[in-house]
């Protein structure tokens, strides 16, 4: 069972990982952490959307160790990545970066910008280009006439962004503007107050619905965790999108619009839910904090997560993303600095948007 967990649990489980790497009994991804939940022995995925309540919905998703994922994540903190491995960590992380402007300000010229800053974050051709710009429906078009046909992705948000609040109609018709426009991804919100009411197969008909009104386009789900209010309910929304997600599609934490966002903490329960939900389907599900990260120590440190809960198999821009505008320029700096020897002033790097 999911919800079976505790102390006993976990060290049986550390015997076993053991005897299961060595002896191959299983077949996963390169360094992938088989984590508490890997010995269930359940191969089909459940079905959650017949949960009649959130509390329902929760125990057969399993809950979470709070100290243990607080004591976890504290540990990826005292990691020490050096010279080599740090300039290639660096590198890696600005190639994942969702480049992003969200603000009701926003401009042709804002986007124009933006985009060339992602195509080249820095004259040093040795740094590669971001992942994708990230912008509203209405700024899809000006993207498009930029990074179209370019390694940068188009990336839109949709579905009533921030608060999910407009009729599913009007969300829909939205995410098939954008696509019309020229985006590659959609990243939708999903309804938060409906999923804490416990309406539960309410949410998943709706994730599904914008998955189709996707066509072709990658789908990101933002799960908006700080409204979630614990562990728990982000494990059990985590498994409520990916049961109805393609593979390659990504659960995201946060709209950047909140005070807490993406937190060390809340990433590591949806990388284990990844983890989890992979070892039970084989259905590869990417993942993309968002909001509040703004150092390259801080990516690093996320990036250790990935590393250490899910293996090298998600250390690519198609299975993690940073939702991101000020980390990209602190990327840069860091690699310029490891490159000469020296910090440059501020003014020296463009500003790539503000707020998130």
């Amino acid at each position: 069972m999911r919800g079976a967990g505790g102390y006993l649990l976990e060290q049986i489980h550390l015997l076993w990982q053991r005897i299961a790497v060595h002896s191959m009994i299983i077949s996963v991804p390169e360094n992938l952490n088989l984590g508490s939940r890997a010995i269930c022995a359940e191969a089909e995925a459940m079905d959650l959307r017949d949960a009649r309540t959130l509390g329902e919905l929760v125990d057969r998703c399993g809950r979470v160790d709070r100290v243990g994922i607080e004591e976890r994540v504290a540990k990826y903190g005292t990691r020490s990545i050096k010279k080599g491995a740090k300039v290639f960590g660096l590198r890696m992380a600005v190639s994942m970066v969702d480049l992003t402007t969200l603000e009701g300000k926003d401009t042709r010229g804002k986007v124009e910008s933006l985009c060339h800053k992602a195509l080249r974050p820095h004259d040093d051709s040795d740094i590669p280009p971001t992942a994708a710009v990230c912008v509203y429906p209405a700024m899809v078009k000006h993207a498009a006439r930029i990074v179209k046909g370019s390694p940068v992705k188009i990336a839109s948000v949709a579905t009533a962004f921030p608060s999910g609040q407009a009729p599913l109609k009007t969300r829909l018709e939205e995410v098939k503007c954008a696509v019309r426009d020229g985006a590659d991804e959609i990243d939708m919100v999903i309804s938060r107050g409906a999923f804490l009411a416990g309406e539960i197969r309410r949410v998943q008909d709706e994730i599904a619905a914008v998955r189709d009104a996707c066509g072709e386009a990658t789908l990101k789900v933002i799960l908006e965790t700080s409204e979630l209010e614990t562990y728990d309910h982000i494990r059990a929304a985590s498994f409520l999108a990916m049961e109805v997600l393609r593979p390659g599609d990504f659960i995201k934490t946060s709209t950047g619009k909140t005070s807490d966002n993406a937190t060390l903490g809340n990433n590591q329960v949806m990388l284990e839910a990844i983890r989890d939900f992979y070892l039970e389907t084989g259905t590869e599900i990417a993942m993309k904090p968002a909001g509040g990260i703004r150092t390259a120590k801080q990516a690093l440190t996320f990036l250790i997560a990935v590393k250490e809960t899910l293996g090298d198999a998600w250390l690519n821009n198609s299975r993690y993303r940073f939702g991101a505008s000020a980390l990209l320029n602190d990327l840069v700096r860091q690699l310029v600095k490891e490159k000469t020897g020296n910090y440059q002033a501020p003014y020296v790097f463009s500003e790539a948007a503000g707020g998130y």
